[in-house]
């Protein structure tokens, strides 16, 4: 048998050898390539200038999220580049961060976004919430001393889709928040569980939400949904247009509106992840919990809904991890990924999900006066502008 075997890999490297000068250039054009996008990517995105910009909330919010639906229309910005700019110099299309931070229980809005964006983004928010305020702010995330080695705990994860991409979370209008704040007492207000688990942090202690989003790069993911479409409607390229929706149960007509309404809509490819601190003595094992279960709220049985993704929750036993290697590695990479805000490039380059304006607007909008955490930064007093016969 061993004989057999040897004689099968003389065999293999004879061909490998023979057949190395057609293959060989083939293969290091390939890596070279490969290698030259990564040096130039990646010089890119070291030279992007940021600005961090934090936003104040007015007291009251009587706007739906469909107001940060069109805020979120105004930043699509899905232009990477011609093919000279993306292969030569490197470009890659710009992103943005929405940050839900709180520390020791009061919670800040945040807005991350390329410095040449700044007037874009105030123009869009104030033109849907004029009371609020934007200003340029320091960089929280530099506060913080944590390290595998310090006292300080950290727990993280990501957050992932428990379904394909062109089946729909649970938005603002399924919950009717598109109808508008007519009767106080039947307002709903889809962010409050989150605030009010990040309004309820103690001394000592800190969460960190971030959601990054980029304009998504044509059409697959719609072009997906049309086949799980299909797929649900029993029709396949044989069947006439006219298809057997007699056969479709209420639950799976009301699956293919809700797909065919979320396909219809701009959308961004999108990363979301979540990290809790807690200085020594100081860790609450339910706030990891309460961090998961943030976005539970948006899960649907039939739909779609957020899961655990990359992050801890990948050591489910103790043997999983010798000497906690692995723990530090991760933690060390969600710290500084979430530093570094980066996601869809190196350094830390993952596969991001889609979600389309209407669910990223219900996951990451201003949430309105129903939700009373007293934490939450907001607008004492109404901003004016000055009287047009001031003198100068």
């Amino acid at each position: 048998m061993a004989d057999y075997l040897l004689y099968i890999l003389g065999i293999i490297f004879r061909i490998i050898n023979d057949t190395a000068s057609f293959w060989l250039p083939v293969v290091l054009v390939f890596i070279f390539w490969k290698v030259w996008l990564s040096y130039v990517r990646a010089d890119w995105v070291s030279r992007m200038k940021w600005t961090l910009l934090e936003v104040k909330l007015p007291k009251e919010v009587f706007k739906t999220p469909m107001a940060m639906e069109l805020v979120l229309n105004g930043l699509q910005q899905p232009s990477g580049g011609n093919k000279w700019d993306q292969y030569w110099k490197g470009r890659v299309p710009d992103w943005f961060s929405f940050e839900l931070v709180s520390i020791e229980g009061t919670i800040r809005v945040y807005i991350r976004a390329l410095s040449k964006y700044k007037n874009i983004i105030e123009a869009h928010v104030y033109s849907q919430y004029p009371e609020a305020i934007i200003s340029e702010s320091a960089d929280y995330t530099e506060n913080m001393p944590w390290s595998n080695e310090s006292a300080i705990s950290l727990w993280g994860s990501e957050f992932a889709l428990t379904k394909e991409d062109p089946y729909p979370i649970k938005t603002y209008v399924d919950y009717g928040m598109d109808k508008g704040y007519v009767d106080e007492k039947q307002r709903i207000e889809t962010m409050a569980p989150t605030l009010e688990f990040l309004g309820s942090l103690q001394k000592g202690e800190q969460v960190w939400i971030q959601i990054l989003v980029r304009a998504t790069r044509g059409d697959g993911w719609k072009a997906e949904g049309k086949e799980i479409i299909k797929k649900l409607m029993h029709r396949d390229d044989k069947d006439s247009d006219k298809a057997v929706t007699t056969r479709l149960t209420k639950g799976e007509t009301d699956v293919i509106n809700a797909i065919e309404r979320s396909i219809s809509k701009p959308a961004f490819e999108v990363g979301i992840r979540g990290l809790y601190f807690a200085e020594e003595g100081k860790f609450n094992p339910s706030n990891i919990t309460a961090l998961l279960s943030t976005f539970k709220q948006y899960s649907s049985h039939n739909l779609n809904g957020f899961k655990p993704g990359w992050g801890l929750t990948v050591l489910d036993y103790p043997w999983d991890d010798f000497m906690d290697i692995r723990k530090k590695s991760i933690l060390k990479g969600l710290f500084d990924a979430y530093r570094l805000r980066s996601y869809f490039y190196a350094p830390y380059e993952h596969k991001p999900f889609v979600l389309n304006v209407e669910e990223l607007a219900t996951i990451f909008h201003f949430p309105s006066g129903i939700a009373e955490t007293p934490t939450l930064t907001r607008v004492d007093s109404k901003r004016s502008e000055p009287p047009a016969n001031l003198p100068v």
